[in-house]
């Protein structure tokens, strides 16, 4: 978990992301987003709707292992995240270490 912490942080500070739910599910309904990371405990309902529309759209989904609490400290937020999108990783090999499957 902490290699994945580490770039998500990176990518925050250095590439495009959208944190929160409803912007992360138009990202990618519209396709703007590479990758989606859930935290532990997004609410069921909330997690249904962006698998839905990231197997639609083909968009890799990850499971953060840490809660929206753990998620939020880490994009260096004051506030729970559940979801955040990443449009562009920056710096971060987000994209590579989930296996190249991306």
């Amino acid at each position: 978990m902490a290699d994945i912490a580490k770039s998500i942080q990176i990518a925050v500070k250095t590439g495009k992301t959208i944190l929160g739910a409803n912007e992360s599910i138009k990202a990618v309904k519209h396709g703007d987003a590479k990758l989606v990371i859930l935290a532990a405990n997004t609410p069921s309902t909330i997690r249904n709707d962006i698998i839905h529309y990231s197997k639609l759209s083909k968009v890799p989904t990850l499971e953060f292992e840490g809660s929206s609490l753990d998620l939020g400290f880490i994009c260096g937020k004051p506030f729970l995240v559940s979801v955040v999108s990443v449009q562009e990783p920056g710096d971060s090999d987000l994209l590579n270490l989930l296996g190249g499957n991306i």
